[in-house]
């Protein structure tokens, strides 16, 4: 029957291209875009579940049940945002969101966009890395039967994505020609992401170098 996945942030560059791949990959069968706003699109393969906050994700649980893999790409950025702020979003809806899932999905593989440099220590300098690694850490105690952390560097997007800021264009070909070690493609991602989903990985947190082989050579 192939992966039914439930898939956040489509709204957003990583989520957007995390659906892309989705689209064309014959291992996925159903995807349930859950968002706050529409996504503008209509596939086979496709259906939508809007709720805008996400904290009210128990009124929803029927349509939320069934499912083998949630990639949770959905975020902010931290600029302009104090901690509280942040981590009302990062942290509490995010984990919300999940324990919602754990329960309704106990069989559910989570996967969790996170970011390059993460703090896991919970007691570095920058706000951000700080809740991203609290958020991580436990994001890995809930029963799921499998979660990952995804800590991607530059994503380059497909080239027919729309959600794609305009300040990133400049930079979509030069960096990866930098720096390819610390560079991804959203191609890559989704399959990664779809690769755990399938087979699992022998790491909760994955670095670059982790994402590249599980999006590339598969594991």
């Amino acid at each position: 029957m192939g992966l039914k996945i439930v898939l956040t942030g489509a709204t957003g560059m990583v989520g957007e291209g995390v659906l892309m791949e989705c689209l064309q990959n014959d291992e996925v069968s159903e995807i349930l875009l859950v968002s706050r706003r529409h996504y503008p699109l209509k596939h086979t393969k496709v259906r939508e579940l809007l709720i805008p906050d996400f904290l009210d994700i128990e009124s929803h649980s029927e349509i939320l049940k069934d499912y083998d893999a949630c990639f949770y790409c959905a975020g902010v950025s931290s600029v302009g945002m104090n901690e509280t702020e942040y981590t009302n979003i990062t942290y509490d809806t995010t984990l919300h969101f999940a324990k919602t899932l754990s329960r309704l999905n106990p069989k559910m593989v989570f996967n969790f966009v996170t970011g390059s440099h993460t703090d896991s220590s919970e007691k570095g300098k920058l706000m951000w890395a700080r809740v991203k690694g609290k958020t991580e850490n436990d994001l890995m105690k809930l029963p799921f039967k499998g979660q990952y952390n995804f800590r991607p560097g530059f994503m380059k997007p497909f080239k027919e994505q729309q959600n794609v800021k305009w300040f990133f264009t400049p930079i979509i070909w030069v960096f990866p020609l930098l720096f390819p070690k610390r560079s991804l493609t959203l191609s890559e991602v989704g399959r990664a992401m779809i690769n755990t989903a399938s087979n699992g990985y022998s790491k909760k947190v994955l670095e670059i170098s982790d994402i590249k082989l599980l999006g590339n050579e598969g594991y």
